[in-house]
């Protein structure tokens, strides 16, 4: 699964997502991509399903671009914890995703095998998605 390295703060707040996303709006790499409609926190661990599921169907034929990295901490206090004591221990991974980013790209591949692997791995993420394609290739 996705997660940083080393962060220069161990523990973050949990914030908003206001607005559309100002980059990773354009396909840069494949001839189609998954975009996102809705803000979300998305896990590492939904990352990574969606990557299998996209991989699995594509019968590694063409080339996958995870375009989100999840590098926000999430933390989570212990069940059963009375109030207070502080800030609990930071438990998984979340890349905060604004409407309007594309999140995996393809390429390599026909558009029915894109757009079958897309829906697949848009069944593993808590957002609602669309395909998009670059301008003169499939729908």
């Amino acid at each position: 699964m996705l997660s940083p390295k080393r962060t220069k703060y161990r523990k973050a707040h949990k914030g908003r997502i206001h607005g559309l996303s100002t980059s990773g709006t354009t396909l840069n790499f494949g001839q189609f991509g998954l975009n996102a409609l809705q803000p979300e926190r998305i896990t590492a661990r939904q990352i990574e399903a969606a990557r299998r599921a996209i991989t699995r169907h594509m019968k590694r034929q063409g080339r996958l671009w995870i375009r989100i990295f999840p590098d926000v901490p999430v933390s989570v206090k212990a069940a059963e914890t009375r109030m207070g004591s502080g800030k609990g221990s930071p438990e998984f991974w979340v890349a905060r995703v604004h409407p309007g980013r594309i999140i995996f790209e393809i390429d390599g591949v026909s558009d029915t095998i894109a757009h079958e692997a897309f829906a697949l791995a848009a069944a593993k993420l808590p957002i609602n998605v669309k395909v998009v394609a670059r301008q003169g290739e499939g729908a």
